[in-house]
């Protein structure tokens, strides 16, 4: 099953690590020079739990945004 949030549709998404080397120019550097890009993923903070839905409990996957932005109700 995928790392997505059931409720707001939250997923994991891709970006770069930029290494450099060197000293900044407004720290009395020649600059900073990149060295190596890779790839990396972000992952939300999925978190499986009890909701409150349609008057019956049930086990979601929701990240923990919705839970403290009270997009759902857990369940006691």
């Amino acid at each position: 099953m995928p790392r997505v949030c059931e409720v707001c549709g939250k997923g994991t998404t891709f970006g770069r690590s930029i290494s450099r080397r060197g000293r900044a120019k407004s720290k009395g550097g020649i600059g900073k020079k990149t060295t190596g890009i890779t790839k990396r993923t972000f992952k939300p903070n999925i978190q499986r739990v009890r909701v409150l839905e349609n008057g019956g409990v049930r086990r979601k996957k929701v990240c923990a945004a919705c839970i403290r932005s009270g997009a759902i109700r857990k369940a006691p």
